[in-house]
């Protein structure tokens, strides 16, 4: 159904696909606009709709080729034989700030979907998230060692102190991707910075 979408060079694709992200990422699959889309990607409505069929059925076709992406390029590229959590962290976090120089709706775009309401797609949807169910935070984290953490500290709260501690700086560098060019973004230079803040955490949390 897609394979005149799939044939057009990488860069008009990809054009289509991040404001396509876009606009269901901020309005959610009802309230997008097809016209928005169009307009953001350089291209006619008509021309769109001559490689996308229809709202819902790109709708849906995003959805399974974000899964697509992420096992192939997130995912899949994980080593969950890595079992101390600032790597195990800066691997996931790294691997998700390269995803996001491509597509940097995409995670939000994904939430959506899978949390909408929208009647037109919710049923389509339904078996669709049982893989996003399956990558959990549990199926990541859930063999990490401890036995380098302080004694004195309550293991599961210290985790999620660094969970969210990491996560909030990952955060910080993904939402700039969708306000400014990415062109700009220098990713040794962001390793580089995340690395230095994980040694600190390192220093708070590890014997």
């Amino acid at each position: 159904m897609f394979s005149k979408f799939l044939n057009l060079e990488l860069e008009r694709r990809n054009a289509i696909m991040n404001a396509a992200f876009r606009e269901f990422a901020n309005k959610g699959f009802d309230d997008a606009s097809t016209n928005v889309i169009a307009k953001e990607s350089g291209i006619s409505k008509p021309l769109m709709f001559h490689y996308v069929n229809n709202k819902k059925d790109f709708f849906l076709f995003l959805y399974d080729y974000c899964l697509d992406i992420l096992n192939r390029e997130y995912f899949d590229k994980i080593d969950v034989h890595e079992k101390d959590i600032f790597e195990r962290l800066r691997q996931t976090c790294l691997l998700k700030i390269q995803v996001m120089q491509k597509y940097p709706w995409i995670f939000d775009f994904i939430r959506v979907a899978v949390f909408t309401d929208s009647v037109a797609v919710k049923n389509e949807l339904k078996e669709r998230r049982k893989m996003v169910e399956n990558n959990s935070l549990e199926r990541f984290y859930g063999d990490i060692d401890v036995s380098r953490f302080r004694s004195e500290l309550d293991i599961n709260k210290a985790k999620q102190l660094i969970f969210w501690a990491v996560g909030g700086y990952a955060s910080q560098i993904l939402d700039q991707f969708k306000s400014l060019d990415i062109v700009e973004f220098n990713f040794e230079k962001i390793r580089t910075d995340f690395d230095g803040y994980l040694n600190e955490l390192r220093k708070a949390y590890y014997k």
